[in-house]
């Protein structure tokens, strides 16, 4: 197997701005050319995918809360019907990713979702759920501000970071420290812990409908004036975003963080993330940022260079081989192996998000992913390498896979199975050029 060093930068691209790739798919972005494809990509309508439309979201009944005199049945029921509606959501969400035609609006929302970190462990309620996954992929690639503005009123954020106990009376720091902290500005902006119990005054009296619908209660909402990151004055939640948005960090961090998430493990120099920062600009522009990411000479040429994640490398193996997901209960299987290998959509361990890089990588993970690959191989369509002569398996394993060659180290391990197709190809995606990026 030979290919140029543009086919091999192209399948990179197609594989981190998706989930895995294909040999064909990257044979028809070579032909339209990286910059037309990054272009087209990011004009795409996410909800507008043809395999998106055909996996429509559910919808959930209401479960209302039980009184205090419940008894632990009822309890138990209830707790019940919402574990159940959570793992609806899950498994939809992880087929749509699955049954997506051009992935990248599901990738691009599974990071937001992961820099926006929120968990159904304490949110459980799916609806709310759901309205926060909708929420990052119609918004994740437009203005910043919008995107975090909305997210600093979102029903599933204002109950995962206790938003909606924050009162005048009782003001609650978490939402205003983690937006700061996690979310705009990283550790590094000078902002101390006074800014961060003022900015917590600007956002109290945010309330919850039962529908999932928020608003402000202005009877608990603090009015008084606060010095909130050197201005004095009153401050609700537009002026609370915009003071945050306007720290000269913010688009650094922003840059630096994405880079992590799309391109490597390793922190971008200071001269690159000048050029993204210039590229995303006063109008806090994604797309433009996002453009400038996938077209740097640095994404091109950083090979291996990120290590590929539970969600990333299951739902690529399982779009690569073609494995048929025609429903939910499938999808729940696909969702036990994420939960297995601790990454599960709609869990993120913490307001943190999921670990990266080698955690990924543990002597424990390799044999989960080798069964769930050799289940996967099994189902799946190796036709492309079962008809081919046993000399060419290996390579046509790398074709099917979007991989564009083997080290010495990997082929000889490969070219041992060539005469059981599915381990070769269950083998091949646990080799380091599957792994990593």
């Amino acid at each position: 197997m030979s290919h140029s060093a543009g086919w091999t930068a192209t399948a990179r691209l197609l594989r981190r701005a998706g989930f895995g790739t294909t040999g064909a798919a990257v044979d028809a972005a070579v032909k339209t050319g990286p910059a037309a494809y990054v272009r087209a990509m990011l004009a795409a309508d996410p909800d507008a995918d043809a395999g998106a439309k055909a996996t429509s979201a559910p919808s959930f009944d209401p479960v209302p809360p039980v009184g205090k005199n419940a008894s632990k049945d009822q309890r138990q029921q209830r707790n019940k019907q919402l574990r159940a509606q959570l793992t609806t959501l899950t498994a939809w969400w992880v087929r749509r990713m699955v049954r997506a035609e051009q992935p990248f609006g599901e990738k691009l929302t599974f990071c937001w979702h992961n820099h926006f970190a929120t968990a159904a462990t304490k949110v459980r309620n799916a609806d709310w759920m759901l309205a926060q996954n909708e929420k990052l992929r119609r918004l994740g690639r437009g203005d910043f501000r919008t995107l975090a503005l909305t997210m600093l009123t979102d029903a599933a954020m204002l109950d995962w970071l206790d938003g909606r106990k924050n009162t005048a009376k009782a003001p609650n720091e978490n939402l205003s420290r983690e937006f700061m902290e996690l979310f705009a500005l990283g550790h590094g902006d000078g902002y101390t812990e006074d800014d961060v119990r003022a900015g917590a005054t600007a956002l109290t009296g945010w309330k919850i409908r039962p529908d999932g619908s928020t608003y402000l209660n202005a009877k608990q909402h603090a009015t008084s004036p606060v010095t909130f990151l050197g201005v004095t004055g009153s401050f609700d939640v537009t002026r609370f975003c915009d003071a945050v948005l306007g720290r000269p960090a913010g688009p650094r961090y922003l840059a630096t963080r994405w880079w992590g998430q799309l391109a490597s493990n390793t922190a971008p120099s200071s001269a690159l993330v000048d050029r993204l920062v210039a590229a995303y600009g006063a109008k806090r522009d994604l797309a433009a940022l996002f453009t400038a990411l996938f077209t740097a000479p640095e994404f091109a040429s950083g090979q291996h260079s990120i290590v590929v994640g539970p969600v990333e490398w299951l739902i690529g193996v399982t779009r690569a081989l073609r494995v048929p997901v025609p429903d939910e209960d499938g999808a729940k299987k696909l969702v036990t192996v994420l939960r297995a290998l601790g990454q599960e959509p709609f869990y993120p361990p913490n307001v943190g998000g999921w670990p990266s890089g080698q955690a990924w990588l543990s002597t424990a993970a390799a044999d989960l992913r080798m069964r769930a690959a050799l289940a996967l191989a099994n189902a799946g369509d190796l036709t492309s390498v079962t008809s081919a002569a046993s000399s060419e398996r290996v390579d046509a394993a790398g074709y099917l896979l979007g991989v564009g060659a083997w080290s010495a180290r990997s082929r000889a391990v490969l070219q041992a199975e060539v005469g059981n197709p599915p381990r070769l190809v269950a083998t091949a995606v646990n080799t380091p050029e599957y792994l990593t990026n």
